[in-house]
């Protein structure tokens, strides 16, 4: 699947720990990154100083859905099931 044009998602969803530049400290989840562009483009697509995360993220349609929105719901239910909290309390309910 090739990254939609004017899609943005991955770079708004997920939490990213690891330095950005403009963000040394990452960024929240749901915070859009500081190096996403207007029309939803990285400003550093393709840069070395691109976070790791960012440049091994590929658009699979199981995370991408069929359009912005739904990649946007997709990755944060991710990002939500994969939080040290939830998970925590997952293995508190198994318990």
């Amino acid at each position: 699947m090739q990254c939609r044009f004017g899609c943005g998602a991955c770079c708004t969803a997920p939490s990213i720990t690891s330095p950005i530049p403009g963000m040394p400290n990452g960024k929240m989840a749901g915070e859009p990154c500081i190096q996403l562009l207007d029309d939803y483009r990285c400003a550093i697509f393709g840069d070395a100083s691109r976070p790791k995360v960012c440049t091994d993220f590929t658009a699979e349609e199981y995370a991408c859905g069929n359009n912005r929105e739904e990649a946007i719901t997709i990755l944060t239910l991710m990002e939500v099931d994969t939080s040290p909290i939830h998970t925590s309390l997952l293995k508190r309910k198994d318990q």
